[in-house]
């Protein structure tokens, strides 16, 4: 069930910091349709490699009203090159840079900020710029510590997390106010009172790719509008993802937890390993990440891990020799939470490589909590798969980690009949899912038109696609949350 994903625009995810610059000013800014009152601060943070960095700048306009924008400054080091970059568009001359507003951030009201950013090259050095100007005024101020010396590679071991918030999960009717602290009980996902639920949600697409899909409107769109219960956080490990800045998708998958959880929904945390498909080849890497998210959202009852996303061309005793290793470092520090496992061939109980759920039937994970990944995509996979799930659900506890309504590519026509089929499946036998994909990709699978992610509109059928508004419909439906 192997999805080739096809991002049209590969907006990289900004990084962690590794370094600091913050500049403030007191001069009048030139702005379109309103008058500015003095004050501009710009930071910058970088994270730095051996011939590469990712930048994060943060504006913050201090005066009046901007209504459009223009960021401007040099490289102190002629070797150092903009790349991709996303919130903006960037344009390079010489040493000189220049990042100019999209219609969604133009808008700056007093004390408003917006945050910017792009991977770029160097050679020679990387140092940090030492000024900016907005709007073609300087926003002149305090200098910081210097960008530290790059490694000699990509970072490879995350930096301790910043330690998760304090302020409680909203109360009230969202999923995570009813039901708690979710476990497993007997084939079942079961909450705080011991009742069987099922969960229902969206997926990002990959965070390098999309991370502009998922600000605050979407996130508010996908709870409220939605009402979903569940954000699926995909991290990619290879494919330009978390092997290449550890660190920085680290803290972005943390900070996408907590959006998830002051909305009151569950979030589940993809290591969306694909190609290779021997999660053996990223064990290293989920014990350093599953350790240091384990530990920073320890407290949290919102939180649900899937360790190996799409296993392929390897045994079963593999899948699971990986899974008793990882599971350990995530219940070091979390004991009580789901643990979702990766099955053979893609995640479908390894139909997909002619095998069945019976080996993982006879032989289980030697842990506790844990749950089995069911994927499919309506258009290519019917009755044998639908058959395979009723006949292991009966047997093992299921979780539809991932699903679409079209072909196994992502795209091709959306199969409405086998999609409804599928889910009728799932909600009889309570198992629940998340659905490829919450992001303005442009393929079938994604549930918004391309471009709306630059728009800031989320709610409606307006800005949805075909697959878009049958899921927005499907998942709208009224949960069953028994609580006694």
């Amino acid at each position: 069930m192997q999805k080739i994903p096809r991002p049209t625009r590969r907006h990289l995810l900004a990084a962690g910091a590794a370094a600091a610059l913050t500049i403030g000013a007191s001069a009048f800014l030139p702005v379109a349709n309103a008058m500015a009152a003095p004050g501009c601060a710009v930071t910058y943070t970088t994270t730095s490699w051996t011939g590469g960095f990712t930048a994060n700048i943060t504006i913050k306009n201090l005066g009046d009203a901007v209504n459009g924008w223009t960021l401007g400054f040099s490289f102190p080091d002629a070797g150092q090159r903009v790349g991709q970059g996303w919130s903006a568009t960037y344009q390079q001359s010489g040493q000189s840079v220049t990042a100019q507003s999209l219609s969604w951030n133009g808008s700056l009201a007093g004390g408003a900020s917006t945050t910017i950013g792009f991977n770029g090259t160097w050679t020679g050095s990387n140092p940090a710029p030492t000024s900016f100007t907005l709007n073609g005024t300087t926003c002149i101020g305090a200098t910081t510590p210097a960008t530290p010396p790059p490694t000699t590679t990509p970072p490879t071991t995350p930096p301790p997390t910043t330690p998760p918030p304090t302020t409680p999960l909203p109360t009230g009717q969202t999923p995570v106010a009813i039901n708690g602290q979710l476990r497993v009980c007997g084939v079942n996902l079961c909450n705080q009172y011991g009742r069987p639920i099922q969960l229902r949600g969206m997926s990002t697409h990959g965070l390098q790719w999309f991370a502009q899909c998922y600000d605050d409107a979407s996130l508010d769109a996908l709870a409220t509008d939605w009402h979903a219960d569940l954000l699926r956080i995909s991290m990619y490990v290879q494919e330009g993802g978390y092997e290449t800045n550890p660190s920085g998708f680290t803290d972005r998958v943390n900070t996408l937890v907590d959006e998830a959880g002051e909305r009151g929904l569950y979030a589940l945390i993809d290591f969306h390993t694909l190609t290779p498909g021997d999660p053996m080849y990223n064990l290293d890497r989920a014990k350093t990440f599953f350790a240091a998210v384990a530990a920073r959202n320890a407290n949290r009852t919102n939180v649900i891990y899937e360790i190996a996303n799409e296993p392929n061309g390897v045994s079963w005793q593999t899948i699971k020799n990986y899974a008793e290793q990882v599971i350990p470092v995530i219940r070091a520090n979390d004991p009580d939470a789901i643990v979702v496992v990766g099955t053979r061939g893609w995640s479908s109980l390894g139909v997909s490589e002619g095998g069945n759920s019976t080996e993982v039937i006879n032989n289980p994970v030697n842990a506790s909590n844990v749950m089995y990944a069911f994927h499919f995509y309506a258009a290519s996979h019917k009755d044998n798969y639908r058959a395979e799930v009723e006949r292991a659900a009966a047997r093992l506890p299921l979780f539809v980690t991932e699903f679409g309504t079209v072909t196994y590519t992502g795209g091709g026509a959306v199969d409405a009949g086998s999609s409804t089929t599928w889910l009728d499946l799932l909600d009889r036998l309570k198992i629940s899912y998340a659905n490829w994909t919450y992001s303005d990709a442009d393929e079938a699978s994604a549930a918004f038109r391309p471009g709306t992610c630059y728009g800031g509109t989320y709610a409606g059928t307006g800005v949805l696609t075909e697959s878009g508004v049958f899921m927005r419909n499907r998942i709208r439906t009224p949960d069953n949350f028994p609580t006694s």
